[in-house]
């Protein structure tokens, strides 16, 4: 069976001073699970890892699981499968009208109840901002800023905690990662 990549999105750790976890232990604890060539980007629980075809919601339970056994952090999980990021990064209709890529947030959907939840917030007026649905995805433009974003703000409300997000820069390079040949295994 050929392995596959993966991206594991955790959210709310290593923001602020809560839930501090050090990206060796990240790695570690994937790989524990039996998962291979486990990478992380930036410090904030964006990993991206192989396994043999496995469903994303039970690696992303099992990952919760372990979190709270081995580090002692609850945190949600999400995880995608290459070809699901691929198809995020392909739905973004906001991308055209981003100049900051780093103000294009990118608010990932648990599920299609999630998505129904978010239809009606597409629907508002919001100034020079700019929010946008796909199948597993919402998508914000925050040409003021992140912090300063009323769509932002108002998504992170409806979805709560049903959701993660990262901007496009941090996706864009997980996809990257995703798509490098994997490390050769120690002693080979």
């Amino acid at each position: 069976m050929t392995s596959q990549r993966y991206i594991a999105l955790i959210r709310g750790i290593n923001v602020g001073r809560a839930k501090r976890v050090a990206m060796a232990d990240l790695r570690k604890l994937i790989g524990d699970l039996g998962y291979g060539d486990v990478r992380s980007v930036l410090n904030s629980g964006n990993l991206v890892f192989s396994a043999d075809a496995v469903e994303p919601t039970v690696a992303a339970a099992a990952i919760e699981e372990q979190l709270v056994l081995k580090l002692g952090v609850a945190a949600r999980v999400m995880v995608l499968s290459r070809d699901e990021l691929a198809a995020v990064l392909a739905e973004n209709t906001l991308l055209p009208q981003a100049s900051d890529h780093a103000r294009l947030l990118v608010f990932i959907l648990g599920d299609g109840a999630t998505r129904s939840a978010v239809a009606p917030l597409c629907e508002r007026g919001w100034g020079a901002e700019a929010l946008a649905v796909g199948q597993r995805a919402a998508y914000v433009w925050c040409p003021e800023g992140v912090l300063a974003s009323a769509a932002a703000s108002a998504l992170g409300k409806q979805l709560g905690d049903n959701t993660t997000s990262r901007n496009w820069n941090t996706l864009c390079k997980l996809y990257a990662l995703c798509n490098e040949p994997a490390a050769a295994p120690p002693g080979s």
